[in-house]
């Protein structure tokens, strides 16, 4: 299932420079605070070395990794989602999750749009945006509910009393995804596609000097966040930006070793981004191919079996399931079979992460 998250936050908070983190493609970043008229798409290949040391085993002709789309929101201002030159905020309706950008670096070439640098008044003012835009939304189905109850609709007065919630507050300056509606209730809303109920995590992108501790601004940050229950990063952006650049892994782990990172931050973001919306993988593997796929946590044998191809889950018959614990300890699929490792499961089967699954159909 194809993930797409959006990249938001205000111009000049270095969202561009994230995306070419992390992004397949590279999009060309300006030494200007207003800059960008149009999103950029990339492709992001999520790391997981269970994949790779599935391959030591299987010895496969390739191996393919999940992949996340990115798409970069070019940046907000204060008061833009009443201007023409916002219509992109549209874009941010058909992601799935929302990695909102937030500045804590200093930089005399780059000033900021609010002439100071302050992290906790940036993320109010693209949380408004989102919130005004998504007031017009509400209202306009106010609009159209006050109609369906006068021709008679018996749901549209349970409707109305959920929507009129849900204006009272946004117009609270509180997000969507924190008003307090149940979750039948939320088929009132779910077709509006609001901005700012979309779930959020938070990168705090900082100079080079404050990549593994962070600064004032960041601490800051957290601390006006601590109630939201949602991840805050610590990446310096244009750092490993550049590091992405270098061919050889080898150089990029040095380069990463010496600013004291253990890791790059895209592989911190994957796994944020993956608890923010419940998802794990699973693999197949064989002769061709060794590839994860992502679903939700939760999800059946013939659902996990629907994400590889619709006709598997409409002729799901079995499947057949290796823990990825048991299959590296034991070194081979026979040597599962041998100790009652590889499972016969059923519809009623729920995966886990790290299964590795042999799909059983017929159409």
């Amino acid at each position: 299932m194809p993930l797409k998250c959006g990249i938001i936050g205000l111009s000049g908070s270095g969202k561009t420079t994230l995306f070419n983190c992390i992004s397949n493609n590279r999009a060309e970043t300006h030494a200007a605070t207003f800059s960008g008229t149009k999103s950029n798409l990339g492709v992001m290949n999520v790391p997981d070395a269970r994949l790779l040391a599935i391959d030591q085993i299987i010895k496969s002709v390739k191996v393919v990794q999940t992949t996340i789309e990115m798409v970069d929101i070019p940046g907000l201002s204060k008061g833009g989602s009443q201007t023409e030159g916002n219509k992109f905020l549209s874009d941010i309706r058909n992601v799935d999750a929302l990695i909102h950008v937030i500045r804590c670096f200093d930089d005399p070439q780059l000033p900021h749009l609010e002439g100071s640098v302050n992290a906790v008044r940036d993320r109010e003012i693209v949380d408004l945006e989102l919130q005004i835009k998504d007031l017009e939304s509400v209202e306009k189905k106010i609009g159209r509910m006050e109609k369906m109850l006068k021709a008679g609709d018996k749901d549209a007065k349970h409707g109305l009393d959920v929507l009129h919630v849900l204006k009272s507050h946004l117009e609270s300056f509180q997000s969507a995804r924190t008003a307090p509606i149940s979750v039948d209730e939320q088929r009132f809303m779910e077709d509006m596609f609001l901005l700012s109920d979309k779930p959020v995590m938070y990168v705090c992108n900082v100079g080079d000097d404050a990549a593994t501790n962070g600064n004032d601004y960041t601490v800051k940050f957290i601390e006006s966040v601590k109630d939201q229950d949602a991840a805050v990063l610590v990446i310096a952006a244009k750092m490993e930006s550049e590091i992405a650049e270098l061919d050889s892994e080898e150089d990029r782990l040095a380069f990463l070793a010496d600013a004291g990172l253990k890791e790059p931050g895209v592989n911190r973001l994957v796994r944020a981004a993956f608890h923010l919306l419940d998802l794990q993988c699973f693999f197949t593997a064989g002769p061709k191919e060794v590839r994860a796929w992502t679903i939700k946590k939760g999800m059946t044998a013939p659902q996990a079996a629907g994400v590889i191809h619709s006709d598997l889950e409409r002729g799901f018959i079995r499947a057949e399931v290796m823990k990825y614990d048991d299959f590296m300890r034991l070194g081979s699929e026979h040597a599962c079979k041998e100790h009652g490792k590889l499972m016969i499961e059923g519809k009623n089967y729920i995966v886990g992460d790290g299964d590795i699954l042999h799909i059983r159909f017929n159409v």
